[in-house]
């Protein structure tokens, strides 16, 4: 068994469409390689930073993201190799593990789906796209219904004579 830690830049495609890890951002490995009857368990922690915009307001969103490793990377020619499908587990590279595919994988899904710049956002104005949080408490657009506007013409045609 060794335990790992050390730092990695984070290539490009850590992301979602609204938040991700910047490419070349430093992302955490701490893990733990152990030898099993099958080949080499990795399990550990990923930690990045993240960067992103709020899917109510579109204003900047920061964080870091902790995600869980765990994959086995089998021995070359172990019964591992034999009674699973091609890329359904990893294998090693001649003496190498390829840990950027799981790495990938982990930090992607724990990525927030929905991320917001704080849980009690209120977005923007459907009418005039301001942010809410930057509006007067008063703000309000006049919308007139379209089914009245016949009846609305003659109000004002009345009022004018």
């Amino acid at each position: 068994m060794r335990r790992l830690s050390f730092p990695v830049l984070a290539p490009a495609g850590f992301a979602l469409e609204l938040i991700g890890v910047p490419a070349g951002a430093q992302l955490h490995l701490d893990l733990r390689l152990e030898s099993v009857m099958e080949g080499v368990l990795v399990t550990g922690t990923v930690t990045a930073a993240l960067e992103g915009e709020c899917s109510r307001c579109l204003g900047p969103v920061t964080g870091e993201v902790v995600a869980d490793v765990q994959e086995l990377f089998a021995y070359p020619d172990s019964t591992t190799e034999e009674t699973t499908e091609d890329g359904e587990v990893s294998r090693f590279e001649g003496d190498f593990l390829d840990l950027e595919p799981v790495v990938r994988d982990a930090v992607v899904l724990a990525l927030p789906l929905v991320p917001l710049c704080r849980e009690d956002c209120a977005g923007l104005c459907a009418t005039c796209g301001e942010r809410w949080d930057e509006l007067p408490t008063d703000h309000l657009h006049e919308a007139a219904d379209p089914r009245w506007a016949a009846l609305a013409k003659l109000q004002d045609d009345s009022q004018e004579s």
